[in-house]
């Protein structure tokens, strides 16, 4: 005869000991109130939201397409009229802090300025000359601070990092140019490639090796004015219209010791954390470029027709645009949360600005092409505006490193 066994409910039976169970039998007990209304915010806040509301308002009506394709005619790709305008606004000292005459805001309102930056495609150097900004705040002298900071802020002056080398490296290992203590200064020789924005530039940052070697040490940083003695510029043709690169030369330029920017040797960590910046800008931007390739191709689709029907109606094209919808609107948590790290997270920033550039790098790009093929064949004609959007996506890729490069800083930060 069987026996009839009591088996007592257990914790495990009711299955607490796994994550998201699939349901629970017993009522859930009384929480804390204040505990279960703590909310973490993800979004912007107000004074964010209405920068940036302000911004594309501004951009808007201040940068149209026709102003991007006559500033791709100038030499030095700079639209002084609409930079003037910015200046009255503060965005060149928008992360400057209001003691040096900034507005004291952080990098993530950079970011979102320079979202809708990219959002227009806007020409000239703002980013180039931000990350020259970002330095002297950062390592500059009082003299230094004293003699470009308030022409940078105001205008005046606009500012390129020049690090890139025949290498094509963005480590300590890619820094070769030499520079060699003089009597009173040091003397510079060598040459850096597709230096941002450099033909419009009136200061380089340049990075330079003071020590032998291929390592951290030894690389220094040196503010060099264009007007020096020895200072080549030559423009160079990229497929982005809407920027402007060259090639920087330095024949025995000879600087003070004033120029040094930091201590000798001890450059290479101003330099990366510049760099971080500057994939953040770029991300940024991406961000904002692909939010407007994509809001082309549907307003496109929903006009044009074809076959007795409007084109957007077609399952190929829904699916395509879907397709740019899901990778755009996650990789806006990139950016900001990049941008936001690189204040408040010192150990996460670097990883952080890897990841946006990667991701947004690529984004971008495919945003760009998929909505040149659902604009058809126009979309690959002079007259339309969207090529100006689709080149400028295949510059961010490569800028401040292309995505196989960060994701192998990647892979070593996380020590894969």
């Amino acid at each position: 005869m069987a026996r009839r066994l009591h088996v007592h409910a257990r914790a495990h039976h009711r299955r607490r000991h796994v994550p998201d169970p699939e349901e629970h039998h017993r009522r859930a007990r009384a929480r804390d109130a204040a505990r279960a209304a703590r909310v973490i915010d993800f979004g912007l806040s107000d004074d964010q939201q209405a920068l940036q509301r302000a911004a594309r308002e501004f951009l808007a009506a201040e940068c149209p397409p026709s102003l991007v394709r006559d500033t791709a005619k100038q030499p030095d790709g700079v639209p002084r009229a609409l930079y003037a305008k910015m200046v009255e606004l503060g965005w060149m000292g928008l992360a400057v802090p209001e003691a040096q005459n900034g507005l004291g805001l952080d990098t993530l309102a950079l970011a979102l300025v320079l979202e809708e930056l990219g959002r227009v495609a806007a020409p000239g150097p703002f980013l180039s000359t931000q990350l020259v900004i970002a330095a002297l705040v950062r390592a500059g002298t009082v003299a230094q601070r004293r003699e470009w900071l308030g022409r940078l802020l105001s205008g005046q002056a606009f500012g390129s990092l020049a690090y890139l080398e025949e290498s094509d490296r963005h480590d300590p290992a890619g820094i070769a140019l030499r520079a060699r203590r003089t009597r009173g200064g040091y003397a510079l020789t060598g040459s850096k490639l597709f230096v941002l924005d450099a033909p419009g530039a009136d200061l380089f940052l340049v990075a330079a090796r003071t020590r032998p070697g291929s390592g951290a040490a030894g690389v220094s940083l040196f503010l060099v004015a264009r007007e020096t003695a020895g200072v080549r510029v030559r423009p160079e043709e990229t497929i982005d219209l809407t920027r402007r690169v060259g090639e920087l030369t330095l024949r025995d330029v000879t600087l003070p010791a004033t120029a040094l920017l930091g201590g000798e040797g001890k450059g290479w960590r101003l330099l990366e954390r510049l760099l971080d910046l500057g994939a953040i800008g770029i991300a940024a931007d991406s961000l904002g470029g692909a939010e407007r390739a994509l809001a082309m191709a549907v307003e496109y689709s929903k006009t044009r027709e074809q076959f007795g029907r409007k084109i957007g109606s077609f399952q190929a094209l829904k699916h395509m645009a879907a397709e740019m919808v899901a990778e755009v609107e996650p990789a806006r948590s990139l950016v900001w949360y990049a941008a936001y790290a690189f204040d408040h997270r010192p150990r996460e920033h670097a990883r952080a600005a890897s990841v946006a550039k990667a991701r947004l790098g690529d984004v971008y790009a495919r945003t760009a092409r998929r909505a040149v093929e659902m604009h058809g064949g126009i979309g690959f004609t002079w007259e339309h505006d969207l090529h100006l959007w689709f080149k400028r996506a295949r510059w961010n890729r490569v800028a401040f490193g292309d995505p196989d490069h960060h994701r192998e800083r990647l892979a070593t930060i996380d020590r894969y």
